[in-house]
């Protein structure tokens, strides 16, 4: 599933090309045919990204919302129209470009109550300007839950996906199965300070980045991750351990992140 770095930044792209622009929207699939027609020919008035969700924003206080899961995928191209490849959910075509919605999890049209609905239920996303850390941690200073599990909560915390829970923790030398309410307010300052620096590499270079010094340079770069998926710690050396958390594998150095 993608993480949240993913999701800004197509809001971020999608909007520089339909942000202003009335859109064509249909369902070459013909799954969404009845949501498309309701937003066919409106101004798209903006893209945002709350978490793993993106929204694009109409007129008449209508909402897109899409949620990728975890074989959903976006494709963006310039015109002229090429045929759709697979069975392409949506497809919003612009004043130069296309954009085309293939198997998401989730795919609807929402009114401006539904959409408050919606974004009232996701935790503060730390790639989000009006994000609110203050609320992040009132759930988790009362949660005896593992911070792994919390921080992967997006009803408590959203953006940070498997990848960047494991790397976080290990940044910080966390344990993941320290409870919610053992982790100090400075433990969790750093640790909201160091996902929206992360997220923010991540939306940049397209990819998940967090070691240091970062790469140099311009354009997309291969995922260069720590502990995630390796044998062995580059801090200390010692083994890499995994467990299951939150139906995700999860690294962890024992000697880095010793239990609480």
């Amino acid at each position: 599933m993608p993480e949240g770095h993913t999701i800004h930044r197509a809001a971020r792209d999608h909007r520089k090309v339909f942000a202003g622009q009335f859109l064509d929207v249909s369902s070459p699939q013909g799954r969404f045919a009845d949501g498309a027609k309701r937003i066919d020919g409106l101004r798209c008035a903006n893209v945002e990204a709350y978490g793993k969700h993106l929204i694009y924003r109409f007129d008449q206080g209508l909402a897109l919302h899409i949620h990728l899961g975890l074989f959903g995928r976006l494709r963006k191209s310039k015109l002229p129209l090429d045929e759709p490849r697979g069975a392409v959910r949506v497809r919003m075509v612009g004043e130069s470009h296309v954009v085309d919605i293939n198997g998401p999890n989730t795919c609807e049209v929402l009114d401006e109550p539904e959409l408050l609905a919606l974004t009232d239920r996701i935790g503060p996303d730390v790639l989000r300007a009006d994000a609110d850390p203050d609320r992040a941690f009132r759930r988790i200073s009362k949660s005896r839950a593992p911070i792994g599990r919390l921080i992967m909560d997006q009803s408590v915390m959203a953006g940070i996906g498997n990848i960047y829970r494991t790397e976080l923790l290990w940044r910080l030398a966390i344990h993941p199965l320290t409870p919610g309410r053992a982790l100090s307010r400075s433990d969790f300052d750093r640790l909201w300070a160091d996902a929206v620096a992360l997220l923010e590499i991540g939306v940049k270079r397209n990819s998940i980045i967090t070691i240091e010094p970062v790469p140099k340079g311009r354009g997309r770069f291969t995922e260069r991750v720590n502990i995630f998926g390796k044998t062995v710690c580059p801090a200390c050396k010692g083994n890499v351990e995994r467990l299951e958390l939150a139906n995700r594998k999860v690294y962890l150095c024992a000697a880095c992140q010793p239990a609480v």
